[in-house]
Protein backbone atom coordinates (compact mmCIF):
# COMPACT_ATOMS: atom_id res chain seq x y z
CA UNK A 1 0.00 0.00 0.00
CA UNK A 2 1.20 2.94 -0.68
CA UNK A 3 -0.19 6.65 0.25
CA UNK A 4 0.98 9.88 -1.88
CA UNK A 5 1.95 12.77 0.26
CA UNK A 6 1.42 15.06 -2.85
CA UNK A 7 -1.75 15.01 -2.49
CA UNK A 8 -3.07 18.91 -2.50
CA UNK A 9 -5.33 19.89 0.41
CA UNK A 10 -9.00 20.88 -0.01
CA UNK A 11 -8.26 24.33 0.19
CA UNK A 12 -5.48 26.38 -0.24
CA UNK A 13 -2.75 26.05 2.41
CA UNK A 14 -1.16 29.68 3.95
CA UNK A 15 0.86 27.54 6.54
CA UNK A 16 4.14 28.78 5.59
CA UNK A 17 4.56 32.25 4.38
CA UNK A 18 5.54 31.25 0.51
CA UNK A 19 2.71 29.85 0.11
CA UNK A 20 0.71 32.80 0.67
CA UNK A 21 -1.21 35.09 -1.84
CA UNK A 22 0.33 37.93 0.35
CA UNK A 23 3.97 36.50 -0.33
CA UNK A 24 4.84 39.29 -2.66
CA UNK A 25 3.47 42.12 -0.58
CA UNK A 26 5.81 40.40 2.58
CA UNK A 27 8.95 40.09 0.20
CA UNK A 28 8.14 43.66 -0.80
CA UNK A 29 7.79 45.00 3.04
CA UNK A 30 11.27 42.91 3.39
CA UNK A 31 12.60 44.54 0.83
CA UNK A 32 12.08 48.12 1.45
CA UNK A 33 13.12 47.71 4.73
CA UNK A 34 16.62 46.12 3.42
CA UNK A 35 16.69 49.27 0.98
CA UNK A 36 16.12 52.31 3.43
CA UNK A 37 18.03 50.53 6.82
CA UNK A 38 14.94 49.58 8.73
CA UNK A 39 13.45 53.24 8.15
CA UNK A 40 9.72 52.14 8.80
CA UNK A 41 8.14 55.24 8.08
CA UNK A 42 9.35 55.04 4.64
CA UNK A 43 7.68 51.50 4.24
CA UNK A 44 4.47 52.37 5.50
CA UNK A 45 2.63 51.92 2.16
CA UNK A 46 4.21 48.39 1.69
CA UNK A 47 3.14 47.38 5.31
CA UNK A 48 -0.34 48.68 4.87
CA UNK A 49 -0.51 46.77 1.63
CA UNK A 50 0.48 43.40 3.26
CA UNK A 51 -1.71 44.22 6.11
CA UNK A 52 -4.86 44.26 3.58
CA UNK A 53 -4.17 41.44 1.69
CA UNK A 54 -3.32 39.45 4.98
CA UNK A 55 -7.17 40.44 5.60
CA UNK A 56 -8.61 39.29 2.65
CA UNK A 57 -6.93 36.17 2.79
CA UNK A 58 -8.63 35.67 6.57
CA UNK A 59 -11.94 36.43 5.21
CA UNK A 60 -11.73 34.28 2.91
CA UNK A 61 -10.73 31.28 4.85
CA UNK A 62 -13.27 32.44 7.51
CA UNK A 63 -15.99 32.38 4.50
CA UNK A 64 -14.67 28.90 3.53
CA UNK A 65 -15.26 27.97 7.00
CA UNK A 66 -18.53 28.76 7.62
CA UNK A 67 -19.61 27.26 4.48
CA UNK A 68 -17.84 24.23 4.81
CA UNK A 69 -20.56 21.33 6.46
CA UNK A 70 -18.70 19.52 9.10
CA UNK A 71 -20.77 16.37 9.33
CA UNK A 72 -20.90 15.48 5.73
Amino acid sequence: MTTSKAQSPPYPSAARISDSECYPAYSASLKCLEVFNSDKSKCQEHFDIYKECRKKEREARLERNRSRNLFS
